[in-house]
């Protein structure tokens, strides 16, 4: 059997995957012993480590500290944060799942462990969250400053973010302070989840459960998308989306509703021919 045979039949298939942390150090040994450069790299983030939270907090210290604030007191900041909300850890793993999952390029949790800013960045929002919710917000703007800079990703601390959310590439996703995406949701590059002025208070959009956010989509307002609605790639959505239901176009409208059962999920991007108004 040949080297590539035999990579190709350790790829693990989703739904039939072991628990994350032990499937991530067995993919990190078979790395460390396929790829002799990158033994060191696996070591230092992953195999050294007892927990995925540990390995984590190394991870986002390694990628964001600088000058001002070292990457052992970012690792300290990460390790508070875990320490004081555990389930902070358990939602990061069905993070990773959700990008096992979802993505058809990931062939395990080695790769966004390590590499996919989309799921690195949302990891650093969930520690400038909870520092948000201790009232230590300059902190937490400042690891929102990181974020933008290192994983050109741009969420503000205060935004609540349910589990299994799976951001794909990242670049460009903007997401403004009085939003909430539900669980299970997932979005494509260039996201904007915005505002409509400069009016203070509730005016970010409320993302249901399942909720499928193409490339490029601006939903704008304090409106809300419903659960397992989808909205297509490039659309300008201004008003509110119904469950189960697809928006496109610019500005958008509703079409083939119902949709797809589960687009997060599916990462069904496709559209039906016919285009119906709004109906409030």
């Amino acid at each position: 059997m040949g080297r590539e045979e035999t990579k190709r039949l350790e790829i693990i298939e989703p739904g039939h995957a072991p628990p994350v942390w032990p499937a991530l150090r067995n993919e990190a040994e078979r790395a460390a012993r396929d790829e002799a450069a990158l033994a060191s790299l696996l070591n230092a983030v992953i195999l050294s480590h007892h927990t995925l939270g540990d390995a984590l907090s190394y991870q986002l210290a390694r990628k964001l500290g600088d000058q001002e604030l070292r990457a052992m007191s970012l690792r300290d900041i990460a390790e508070q944060a875990y320490d004081a909300a555990p389930e902070l850890v358990d939602i990061a793993e069905a993070d990773l799942k959700a990008v096992f999952e979802r993505d058809p390029a990931c062939k395990g949790y080695v790769q966004p462990f390590l590499f996919f800013k989309g799921f690195l960045a949302l990891q650093t929002q969930r520690i400038a969250h909870w520092l948000w919710g201790q009232g230590r917000d300059t902190l937490a703007f400042y690891l929102q400053s990181k974020m933008s800079e290192v994983f050109q990703v741009d969420i503000h601390p205060a935004t609540r973010i349910g589990s299994g959310v799976f951001i794909d590439h990242g670049t460009g996703i903007v997401i403004g302070e009085t939003a909430v995406i539900g669980d299970d949701c997932s979005l494509l590059q260039g996201v904007t989840l915005g505002g409509t002025g400069a009016e203070r208070g509730d005016r970010h959009p409320k993302i249901g459960r399942g909720v499928l956010l193409g490339a490029g989509a601006k939903v704008l307002g304090n409106i809300t998308i419903g659960d397992h609605a989808k909205i297509a790639s490039g659309s300008v959505v201004l008003k509110p989306v119904p469950a189960h239901c697809t928006a496109a176009g610019v500005p958008a409208r509703l079409v083939n509703c119902p949709t797809c059962d589960e687009p997060a999920r599916s990462m069904d991007h496709t559209l039906a021919e016919a285009v119906y108004d709004y109906v409030i």
